[in-house]
């Protein structure tokens, strides 16, 4: 059976003020009616210790049937017993009898000074009795019994418990409505989460919740719109991914279309006689070489494939770092020299690290690719140190730039910069840096990039050495 918060709450909230109530009313007219009986029972035993305290003094009959005139007025009866029981004050049909039980009298006998009953029948009503024994040398020599009917004090209980009643009645109206508004609060505020909730169930990123920080529904509100933030960013970064995926596809197709179109139509030309004798080694060359790039291009996106899936294996060992950073300027020495960029290198001989030799190599060649690619009439230096357990590489140049956006995209798979500034960066497919990265990674290193627009850019490597 499916019951609604908004009741879950209302009844939740209602039973238990009820049953507090009810526990406490039951308690407060339970206390009311033993202090106005205590009460009672107070004022019968001062009147009877007063009596039998004068009547022993002056010892005349006169003193009791003053007091009986005035105890009359207030509805209270007394009579004085004998050692056996017997009635010796007043004399009359209509004094009250000592209705004092076997057990009673042997509390009397016994000393107890005084021996009370609530709701005792006489003359057909109900009464409260007090009975004080007087005890002499000799022992029990009789003693007092005063009686008073308890419809006063029942009328005043009831009094108080009809009191008590209203009071219960305007609380828990009260609290009705306190319990209610509580109620539809909450739901309410249950209600904005669930919208929220539908929001973006439909795609809609925007939807957060207002809070005041006020209790736990508060604390899910805060909790959701972190939620909201974290799956915006995450819709963000997969719009972002797909748009740089369909600009690879794009650029796959353009980069994979001219060298296939150039070996196709070399092909062609050789095998229908097409090409000249003295050109037929240069079309081989080209057909070649652009095989050689499709080879490249399909490696690099495998190479990323393997290093992003940890399906490599880095074989680490000491290795000389100065001797590393000369042989890529061996390397690229002819491309630094066609774009007059003066290569430099500054490491002392004996700073090494530790890592695998073809993965270092791997990573300092493609950022300094990059450095070349961006620099024009510059220099691009090569630097070395050794820092107590890690060696740091450093790969500077004095090339276009970047600012911090770009800075914050560069290790991105797919990211390519402007192709109006440069035909070619990060690699082939702009994997080149996003490979980078993960290799240093592998290594336990660090890798970061400083750089600021048309001033330069530094690429910092941190490894084990």
């Amino acid at each position: 059976m499916r019951i609604k918060y908004i009741y879950q709450q209302f009844l939740s909230h209602i039973s238990v003020l009820i049953v507090a109530f009810v526990i406490l009313s039951f308690l407060f007219a339970h206390y009311v009616e033993n202090v106005v009986y205590q009460n009672k029972v107070d004022e019968l035993t001062k009147y009877g210790e007063t009596i039998l305290t004068d009547f022993e003094q002056v010892g005349q009959n006169h003193v009791l049937v003053q007091y009986k005139r005035v105890l009359d007025g207030q509805n209270i009866y007394f009579s004085i017993f004998d050692q056996h029981g017997r009635i010796v004050f007043p004399i009359s049909n209509s004094s009250p009898q000592t209705s004092i039980t076997e057990e009673d009298w042997n509390k009397l006998s016994n000393g107890e000074k005084v021996v009370t009953k609530h709701n005792v029948k006489w003359a057909d009503q109900e009464v409260s009795l007090v009975a004080i024994p007087y005890i002499a040398r000799e022992g029990l020599i009789g003693g007092i019994l005063l009686i008073s009917p308890i419809s006063g004090s029942r009328e005043m209980i009831t009094e108080v418990n009809q009191y008590i009643l209203y009071t219960v009645f305007i609380a828990l109206s009260i609290s009705f409505l306190l319990s209610w508004i509580l109620s539809k609060i909450h739901v309410n505020r249950i209600k904005k989460i669930r919208s929220a909730t539908s929001k973006i169930a439909k795609g809609d990123y925007n939807a957060h919740i207002a809070t005041a920080d006020f209790d736990e529904i508060d604390e899910m509100a805060n909790d959701f719109n972190k939620m909201v933030d974290q799956l915006k960013l995450s819709n963000e970064e997969i719009e972002s991914l797909e748009m740089r995926r369909r600009r690879f596809m794009a650029d796959v197709s353009h980069e994979l279309r001219t060298p296939l179109t150039t070996i196709s139509g070399v092909i062609e030309g050789l095998r229908h006689n097409m090409i000249k004798d003295e050109e037929r080694e240069k079309g081989i060359k080209l057909v070649s070489d652009e095989t050689k790039r499709l080879i490249r291009l399909v490696n690099e996106n495998l190479d990323y494939e393997r290093i992003r899936s940890n399906q490599i294996k880095l074989v680490k060992e000491e290795i000389q770092l100065k001797e590393v950073l000369e042989v890529i300027k061996d390397h690229l020495l002819y491309q630094a020299e066609t774009k007059n960029v003066d290569l430099l290198i500054e490491a002392e001989r004996n700073c090494s690290v530790f890592a695998d030799y073809d993965r270092l190599i791997q990573i300092l060649m493609n950022i300094t690719k990059n450095s070349l690619q961006f620099t024009q009439k510059g220099c691009v230096w090569l630097r070395g140190r050794q820092a107590q357990q890690h060696t740091i590489i450093e790969i500077e140049d004095t090339g276009i730039g970047m600012n911090q956006e770009e800075i914050e995209s560069i290790w991105n798979r797919f990211y390519k910069a402007d192709l109006s500034r440069s035909s070619n960066q990060f690699g082939e497919f702009g994997l080149g840096l996003s490979i980078v990265k993960r290799l240093v990674e592998l290594h336990d290193g660090e890798i970061s990039v400083e750089s600021k627009k048309n001033q330069g850019t530094k690429f910092i490597i941190v490894l084990p050495s």
